[in-house]
C-alpha cells in the first residue's frame, strides 16, 4: 500500500494516467445538481476529501451516513465555503444519538450568489434586467451501529436548482457503511452518494424568435462511488496521525484518487493536508484546527485552503459543537 501511494504521488502524471486511466471523460457536463459535489467541512477538504473512512463527527451527514454512529455526542456543524467565481455555500447539519448504536441527523445546504444581469447580442453589458440562481437541498440521515465493527447508514435529500424562470426539483439518496477491520485501528468505507432518478427543468423560455419552449432534455443526478480506506500509524496518548485513501468513481467523470493526513496534538490542535489525482485544476488542500470546551460543551473551529489552478482556490470555514 506505502509503495502504492508513492508512486502515484510522485510517478508523474504519465505514469498517473496510466494507473487511472481517463475513461469517464467523455461524461463531463451530463448530470445535473452538481451543487450536490461540493464539499461539506473544512476537516474534510483539508484532507483533500479523502473522508468517507473518516468521518465521525457531524459533517459525515454530507461524507457517509454510516459515519454518524461513530461519535459519542450529540453535534452540530456549521459550515461556509467561499466556492468559484463568487458563489456562496453553506451546510447546517446536526446529529441525535437515539440509543449507543443508533443515531438520526438533519442538514440543509444553501447555494447561492448575487443576482446577475440578462445580456443579449445587442447589450452585451446587460439590458436592464437581472436573473437569480441558487440551489437548495434538505436531507434527513439514519445511521445504525449492527454490530461494534460494522455501520450502515442512509440519507434521503431532497434539492431544488433554480435558474431564472426554470426550477428543477429531485430526490436522491445516500447510502453508506463504515468498517472496523480488527487491524489496528484500520477501517474501509463505501459509500453511494446522491443515487436517483433523472430529473428535468420545469417551466418556461421564449426564444428570440419568440418560440416557447416548455419541455426540456432529462439529466442523471451527479451519483458518486467512493471507496476509503483509513488508519493511524501513529497513535499515542497526546499525539496521533491519521492516513487516508479514497478513490472516487463519479458517473459524469473520470474515476480519481484522494489522499489525506491529519496530525492531532493533545486533543486541541490539527494540521492537515490532502491531494488529488486525476482531477482538472483541483490538486492540493491544506487546512488546520482548535478544539475547545465552553461550559462542558465542545466547540470545533476548522479552516482549509484548496488549490484549483488557474481557476484561483477556495477556502472553507467550518465550526461545530458537541453536546
Amino acid at each position: 500500500m506505502v509503495i502504492l501511494l508513492f508512486i502515484l504521488l510522485f510517478g508523474g502524471s504519465r505514469l498517473s494516467a496510466q494507473l487511472i486511466p481517463v475513461l469517464g471523460a467523455q461524461r463531463t457536463g451530463t448530470a445535473a445538481a452538481q451543487f450536490l459535489k461540493i464539499g461539506v467541512g473544512a476537516r474534510a477538504a483539508g484532507m483533500g476529501e479523502s473522508f468517507v473512512a473518516v468521518s465521525n463527527d457531524a459533517s459525515a451527514l454530507y461524507w457517509n451516513p454510516a459515519g454518524i454512529t461513530q461519535s459519542t455526542g450529540n453535534e452540530i456543524i456549521v459550515s461556509h465555503t467561499s466556492w468559484l467565481v463568487d458563489i456562496r455555500h453553506q451546510f447546517v447539519g446536526a446529529v441525535v444519538h437515539l440509543s449507543p448504536d443508533d443515531a438520526v441527523g438533519v442538514s440543509l445546504t444553501s447555494v447561492h450568489m448575487d443576482d446577475m444581469p440578462v445580456t443579449t447580442e445587442l447589450q452585451p453589458q446587460g439590458n436592464g434586467d437581472f436573473f437569480r440562481f441558487g440551489d437548495l437541498a434538505v436531507g434527513v440521515t439514519y445511521g445504525r451501529k449492527m454490530t461494534p465493527q460494522f455501520s450502515f447508514g442512509g440519507t434521503v435529500r431532497y434539492f431544488v436548482e433554480t435558474l431564472d424562470v426554470l426550477t428543477m426539483r429531485g430526490l436522491v439518496l445516500d447510502f453508506g457503511t463504515y468498517y472496523w477491520m480488527g487491524l489496528g485501528s484500520a477501517r474501509f468505507s463505501a459509500v453511494v452518494s446522491q443515487f436517483g432518478n433523472q430529473v428535468s427543468p420545469s417551466g418556461s423560455l421564449t426564444l428570440l424568435n419568440g418560440q416557447a419552449v416548455d419541455r426540456f432534455q432529462e439529466f442523471s443526478p451527479p451519483t458518486t462511488f467512493r471507496f476509503g480506506f483509513a488508519f493511524e500509524p501513529l497513535l499515542e496518548e497526546y499525539q496521533s496521525i491519521t492516513t487516508a485513501v479514497q478513490l472516487n468513481h463519479p458517473n459524469d467523470n473520470s474515476e480519481n484518487l484522494a489522499f489525506g493526513v491529519e496530525y492531532q496534538w493533545m486533543k486541541t490542535l490539527y494540521a492537515r493536508g490532502g491531494y488529488k489525482l486525476n482531477v482538472d485544476e483541483q490538486s492540493f488542500s491544506l487546512g488546520g484546527g482548535v478544539v475547545t470546551s465552553i461550559d462542558f460543551v465542545g466547540v470545533n473551529l476548522d479552516y482549509s485552503y484548496t488549490a484549483f489552478g488557474r481557476l484561483g482556490g477556495v477556502h472553507r470555514i467550518s465550526m461545530g459543537a458537541r453536546l
